[in-house]
C-alpha cells in the first residue's frame, strides 16, 4: 500500500493527533473530539514513530500545498498535474487525498498551525523540512512561473521550519536551479572559499541527500526523485565550479 492509502486508510487522523490529524478526521467524515486529542497530540511526551512521521510529511504536503493554492487565488490544471505526477498518488488513491485537499481549501484557519506541527515533529531535521519546501516550490513553478503570492507564502513557510532569507535563496538555487543560478550558492560556501572546502561541502551534501537517508528520516518514497532533482543540481553546480577553477 502506497503511503497515501495508510494516511486515510484506518485510524491515521486520531492516531496523528493536532491540527493535521483533526483535518484527516473531518476529511474522512469522521466526529473528531479536538478536546480528547489534547493529549495525544504528536510532540507530546511520546516519540513519533517513522510510520507516524511519513503520514504526517504527506498530509502536511497535501495541505501546505491546499493553503498555497489558496493563497494565489486558483488552482490551475498545471498544478494538478504536477502534484499527480511528482507525488504519484495512485488513481484509487486521488478521491480521497482530494477530500483532504478541498477540506484543507475550505476551512478558515491558516497555514501557520499545519507548517508548526511540521516543525514539532521534526524540530531537528531540517533535511525533512527542506524537501517539505522543495515539494512546495516544485507545485508552485508548475505552471511556468512562482507568482508573488506563492513567493509570499513559500516565505513564511520558510520562516516557520527556521530557515532564514539566505538559507531560502540557497534552498531555491537548488531545487528551482537553471543555467544562470550562483553554484557557489547551490553549495551553501562562499565564492573565495578553499577548493578544500567547496570539495567537503559537495561531499556533505551528497551524503545528506542519499535516498537511504531520507527514506530512514521520515520522507515517504513518493519524495526521493524530487529529492534526487536536487542531487543534480549540486553535481551540476559542483562541475561548474571545477570548471571554473580548474580544480582536479
Amino acid at each position: 500500500m502506497s503511503i497515501w492509502g495508510k494516511i486515510i486508510g484506518g485510524a491515521a487522523g486520531f492516531a496523528l493527533g493536532g491540527p493535521i490529524g483533526a483535518l484527516v478526521g473531518v476529511a474522512a467524515g469522521h466526529f473528531v473530539d479536538r478536546a480528547s486529542m489534547r493529549g495525544r497530540q504528536v510532540g507530546g511526551s511520546a516519540a513519533p514513530g517513522i510510520e507516524t512521521k511519513r503520514q504526517v510529511f504527506a498530509v502536511a504536503l497535501i495541505v501546505l500545498c491546499a493553503k498555497m493554492a489558496k493563497a494565489d487565488g486558483q488552482v490551475t490544471r498545471d498544478e494538478i498535474d504536477a502534484f499527480k505526477r511528482i507525488f504519484r498518488v495512485p488513481e484509487r488513491e486521488m478521491e480521497q487525498v482530494g477530500q483532504i485537499f478541498n477540506e484543507a481549501r475550505r476551512e478558515s484557519t491558516g497555514f501557520e498551525p499545519y507548517a508548526e506541527q511540521v516543525m514539532e515533529i521534526f524540530p531537528h531535521n531540517h533535511h525533512v523540512r527542506e524537501e517539505l519546501l522543495a515539494a512546495l516550490f516544485h507545485i508552485a513553478q508548475a505552471d511556468g512561473v512562482i507568482h508573488e503570492g506563492e513567493l509570499a507564502y513559500l516565505k513564511s513557510v520558510a520562516r516557520i521550519f527556521q530557515f532564514n532569507e539566505r538559507d531560502f535563496e540557497r534552498i531555491f538555487s537548488r531545487h528551482i536551479g537553471s543555467d544562470d543560478a550562483d553554484p557557489y550558492e547551490i553549495l551553501g560556501v562562499e565564492r573565495d572559499a578553499e577548493d578544500a572546502e567547496i570539495k567537503r561541502a559537495y561531499h556533505d551534501l551528497i551524503r545528506e541527500n542519499h535516498p537511504d537517508r531520507l527514506m530512514a528520516e521520515g520522507l515517504p518514497q513518493e519524495m526521493i526523485d524530487v529529492a534526487n532533482e536536487k542531487v543534480a543540481f549540486i553535481n551540476d553546480a559542483y562541475d561548474r565550479i571545477e570548471k571554473l577553477r580548474g580544480m582536479k
